[in-house]
């Protein structure tokens, strides 16, 4: 995606700060903490995602946003970007480390007794979050990072890099409370069935097998137990992916219309158990997304996964 300029100037307070069009008059040194303590910035703030995520924290008790990082519609407010009823007064910015030092200059200018912080949100690209979270870190600000097929390789260099910073940061593979849910209860099924597949089927073919299905297939691997036993080694390309090395098969559909769906299959002795979870539009990641800021301000390292939290 092509990069485009715009004119940035630090010295614009409402820009990055006044979501509710407070004037500085009103920021005061209160024994009291402030209404909105938690300033949020959105990398990835132009996706359909980054627009949900605006609207859901600008709604939010307790947080706000701060800052709008993407390299599409630079310069365009945010708030008019997501069709809110009022601009946010925020502009889309393609400089990360610039809205970074902006509301860093902002939270250390407030009196410490209102106990403000900052929490970027990331919906960007793999090959880039290593390098937004070192970012993020170097001005005290914790992160959520949505974003999906990171390598495992990039998780653990990050865990270990918050372990040394002691700041806190949350991976989640998956923000849908949904599909958190399914996955618990495939863990408990797959203790009962020795035979289980997972069918998904999504509108595009943006990368099989999906991240949700990945996770699901791994974690019942991690269990140590052996399914499928039956055909575990067969060649045939129409039994689907085996993921893992515990006999999981994964078979992916791609058909426009369709809502992204994930379905878990177990058998056993004149039985079938299904699971299924359908998601039909972004915003049933919200929820997830608001816990996972609200509980990034407590961590002092990496955890990998929303549920682990919840």
């Amino acid at each position: 995606m092509a990069t485009l300029s715009s004119q940035f100037h630090i010295t614009n307070h409402k820009s990055y700060w006044n979501v509710k069009r407070r004037t500085s008059s009103s920021i005061c040194c209160s024994m009291q903490p402030s209404q909105s303590n938690i300033k949020v910035i959105i990398n990835g703030a132009a996706k359909e995602i980054g627009r949900a995520a605006v609207v859901a924290v600008t709604k939010a008790r307790g947080m706000e946003v701060a800052g709008a990082v993407d390299s599409y519609l630079v310069g365009e407010d945010i708030g008019n970007v997501c069709d809110m009823e009022e601009p946010l007064e925020i502009p889309i910015v393609n400089d990360l480390t610039m809205v970074l030092g902006s509301i860093s200059q902002k939270l250390n200018a407030l009196c410490f007794q209102s106990k403000a912080i900052a929490v970027v949100v990331d919906f960007t690209d793999p090959s880039t979050v290593y390098d937004n979270v070192k970012q993020a870190t170097a001005f005290g600000m914790k992160s959520v990072v949505y974003v999906p097929r990171i390598k495992l390789d990039t998780v653990a260099a990050l865990s270990a890099f918050c372990e040394k910073a002691t700041m806190g940061c949350l991976i989640a593979p998956t923000l849908s409370i949904g599909s958190i849910l399914l996955q618990q209860a495939a863990i408990s099924a797959s203790f009962h069935y020795k035979n289980v597949e997972i069918v998904e089927s999504r509108q595009d073919a943006g990368g099989f097998p999906s991240s949700d299905a990945i996770q699901i297939a791994n974690n019942l691997s991690n269990l140590g137990q052996i399914y499928n036993k039956e055909d575990i080694s067969t060649d045939v390309l129409a039994r689907g992916q085996v993921v893992g090395e515990d006999g999981v098969r994964v078979h992916s559909m791609v058909l426009p219309g369709l809502p992204s769906s994930t379905s878990v299959y177990f058998s056993g002795p004149g039985e079938v158990y299904s699971l299924k979870h359908d998601i039909t539009d972004v915003q049933c990641l919200m929820p997830g997304l608001i816990i996972a800021i609200r509980k990034v301000v407590r961590l002092k390292n990496l955890v990998h996964g929303l549920e682990k939290v919840l």
